[in-house]
């Protein structure tokens, strides 16, 4: 397994709306097993292809790790043990039903190291896919699980987390990217 490098903002790739995956193969097992590690190696629950350059349908997700993610802890109720036990693997992903419902979770993202704020999304939703041997699966997703799958397909579609937020926090932070950015250029 290969270790790959985490686009970040402000890069363009990361605007990029990914295309469908014509059938899952031994390439695309390769690429989901690369971005497991990578996203293991990062620290996170979930990675879509986007992040790593490759413009397909496809997102790797632990939540089983959930102590990785700055939002969940312990003693939430609404993240009691969910039964995750380990990856799962979503190609060409489609939410099929959403909840009126929604949730706020602090959200990060791997594409935007360092900082998290509040998303509302629908609390539950449904997801059709493909799975890591390309047999059609449905899912009903609740709680962390519908946060995180809802977040990592916004990839797919060229939308990062900040694109949830107000214009204002927006601006904040890509103010503070841009600005670690020259110091790090300076210091080099």
């Amino acid at each position: 397994m290969t270790i790959r490098p985490i686009i970040e903002v402000p890069d363009k790739r990361l605007k990029t709306v990914s295309q469908p995956v014509a059938e899952v193969t031994d390439d695309t097992r390769a690429l989901m097993d690369d971005m497991l590690d990578t996203m293991y190696d990062a620290n996170g629950i979930g990675l879509a292809a986007i992040q790593v350059g490759v413009a397909d349908r496809v997102i790797v997700m632990d939540i089983s790790r959930r102590e990785q993610w700055h939002g969940a802890t312990e003693d939430d109720p609404e993240e009691a043990d969910t039964g995750e036990t380990g990856p799962r693997f979503f190609v060409n992903p489609e939410i099929v039903w959403v909840s009126e419902e929604t949730r706020n979770y602090q959200e990060g993202c791997l594409s935007v190291p360092g900082f998290y704020d509040d998303v509302a999304r629908p609390a539950q939703c449904r997801v059709a896919f493909l799975d890591y041997d390309g047999k059609a699966q449905e899912l009903a997703c609740d709680g962390l699980l519908a946060t995180c799958i809802q977040h990592e397909m916004d990839h797919l579609e060229g939308i990062v987390f900040l694109d949830r937020l107000s214009r204002l926090k927006r601006q904040m932070v890509l103010k503070k990217i841009a600005k670690a950015e020259r110091d790090t250029a300076r210091a080099e």
